[in-house]
């Protein structure tokens, strides 16, 4: 770990137990409070709290630090500088050995006190299940957060049920440590933006399932402080990443064309079409690299079909979509 300890318990339990949690933390100290206060009060099984810090200030980093003073469940430790979300998250759940591995932004609560404890158990019962994604409302109204939505439009109206997915989103998920282990975590230089996507991709490759649970919920603040504005990194990362996953699972230039084609109608239409522009050859620097990392990852048959049959089939033609996600777009919509 390139960081060190600050408050808590040293290291996790010995012997084996249920489930860790992660949180990253990044200011936003009231609401990390609550993601945190959140998670100590799950009843109904064994787990392990480790809240890793990327470069709050201070005063950020001494509320947190007394909120956990003393405490034999959870661990704070801070890094050395800010690692990204697929970064922060390889390095938080390294720290543990629970069975499970849960994710909570740190602008997240879980619904109520049962919430992990039915994620451990929808995993506990499908030994072919690597990951769930939860359900994500909004905080203040109740309401599904749409900007958390990360599954084809089309499958919205099943947001209180249940499906097999071809990725989970980050606010508030859990994942099989052999899993884990078997997909090699996230990709660090995704950094953030789509590396949930990327490592389901793998663990479908190696023969899981990932799910989608709408009766297991968090509730999300939606918080803007501290988040990266789509008129700026985010849209860069956004593509970049989407671009160099493709290329990574096999595919060539000419078929990620009309994604490319997309993201530029999109870029333009809202104001971010330098964005854009640096973007894809910033992917196929990216890509190039991938080989000697070991981060490439051709999917087998299955693993295609199981996203025909997941995803690609509920989001209709390129034609469809680009007038559904590109030429409806109206500046300032959120990029989803």
């Amino acid at each position: 770990m390139t960081g060190h300890w600050v408050a808590g318990a040293a290291t996790a339990p010995d012997g084996p137990y249920d489930a860790d949690v992660v949180i990253l933390s990044y200011e936003r100290a009231s609401d990390t409070l609550a993601a945190i206060g959140s998670a100590l009060a799950q009843g109904g099984v064994s787990s392990h709290l480790f809240v890793v810090d990327q470069g709050s200030c201070r005063d950020t980093l001494a509320q947190l630090a007394a909120a956990l003073d003393g405490r034999t469940d959870a661990t704070l430790v801070a890094l050395d500088a800010n690692h990204g979300v697929a970064g922060g998250r390889n390095i938080g759940s390294a720290l543990g050995h629970g069975r499970i591995i849960a994710g909570l932004d740190n602008d997240a609560t879980f619904a109520d006190a049962t919430t992990l404890a039915r994620a451990v158990s929808a995993l506990d019962a499908d030994p072919a299940l690597g990951a769930i994604g939860l359900r994500i409302l909004e905080d203040s109204t109740g309401a599904d957060d749409l900007s958390s939505w990360g599954y084809p439009p089309a499958l919205l109206p099943q947001a209180g049920g249940a499906f097999d997915a071809v990725t989970f989103v980050g606010a508030g998920h859990a994942i099989r440590r052999t899993t884990w282990q078997d997909a090699g975590g996230y990709d660090p230089a995704l950094f953030f933006c789509w590396e949930e996507y990327d490592f389901c991709l793998r663990a479908i490759a190696r023969g899981w399932r990932i799910r989608y649970r709408g009766d297991i919920v968090v509730r999300h603040r939606v918080s803007a402080e501290r988040r990266v504005a789509w008129s700026a990194a985010r849209w860069f990362h956004f593509v970049r990443n989407r671009l160099y996953i493709g290329r990574k699972t096999g595919a060539g230039w000419v078929g990620l064309a009309p994604r490319i084609a997309g993201y530029l109608l999109k870029g333009l239409r809202n104001g971010l079409a330098t964005q854009t522009l640096r973007a894809i050859p910033a992917a196929a620097r990216l890509a190039r690299s991938a080989p000697s990392l070991g981060r490439t990852m051709a999917l087998p048959e299955a693993a295609l079909d199981y996203v025909r049959r997941n995803d690609t089939a509920y989001r209709g033609s390129w034609l469809a979509r680009l007038r559904r996600e590109v030429l409806v777009l109206l500046p300032g919509r959120p990029i989803t």
